[in-house]
């Protein structure tokens, strides 16, 4: 059994997210942690765990690359199949490109992406888009427009699924922190980011 923390909104859930962590912070990072927190906060009950070598690093302190990505998606496989009720699944960057992946297959209403890795930085030539040009559920894509894994000028040139919903957040980085110039802070767009989702997940299952 794999340990999972479970940020549940105060009264019945609209539904459940299954939120995935980036390649190298763990489920309870502060960016995970805000998250969680203000889409609870919107009805929605928030299901976080860790990968493999996540876990492991959390057991002995030693930083280990990602696991392959069969191991990845059997893993969020695994969790999203004890889950009963509208289930979502979502990450952040690789977690994202996970839950992209295997949303349609375990039957989720939808999958939502906090930072999609578009490609490597500095490799835009790499991308990584190919399941996002026919997608079998619905999909949404929030993104910083100073994220080096994908900006809105890149983004506007790719082939993505028509269906695939993208979301802007002006000024963000990939963990969605603005310019100080913006007068807007990292909370805030994470705050925007729920409120995003939130809606989109309401609205998913409204039409299914």
């Amino acid at each position: 059994m794999q340990s999972v923390l479970t940020d549940q909104p105060a009264g019945e859930p609209r539904a459940t997210l299954l939120l995935a962590h980036g390649a190298g912070a763990p489920m309870d990072s502060p960016f995970m942690t805000q998250l969680a927190a203000a889409l609870s906060t919107r009805g929605i009950k928030v299901v976080r765990f860790e990968f493999p070598y996540m876990a492991a690093r959390r057991e002995d302190g030693r930083k280990r690359p990602p696991n392959p990505m069969p191991v990845l998606e059997q893993c969020m496989r695994e969790l999203a199949a004890e889950i009963s009720g509208p289930l979502f699944l979502a990450g952040k960057s690789m977690g994202a490109r996970v839950a992209s992946q295997l949303a349609a297959e375990v039957g989720a209403a939808g999958f939502i992406c906090f930072g999609y890795p578009f490609h490597p930085p500095g490799k835009p030539e790499r991308t990584r888009i190919e399941h996002l040009q026919q997608i079998g559920c619905p999909g949404l894509i929030v993104q910083g427009t100073r994220d080096p894994f994908g900006k809105p000028e890149e983004v506007a040139a790719y082939p993505l699924a028509p269906a695939l919903q993208l979301h802007w957040l002006d000024s963000g980085e990939h963990d969605f922190r603005p310019l100080k110039a913006s007068g807007r802070t990292q909370q805030m767009l994470i705050e925007e980011a729920a409120g995003v989702a939130a809606a989109f997940m309401v609205q998913a299952l409204a039409r299914s």
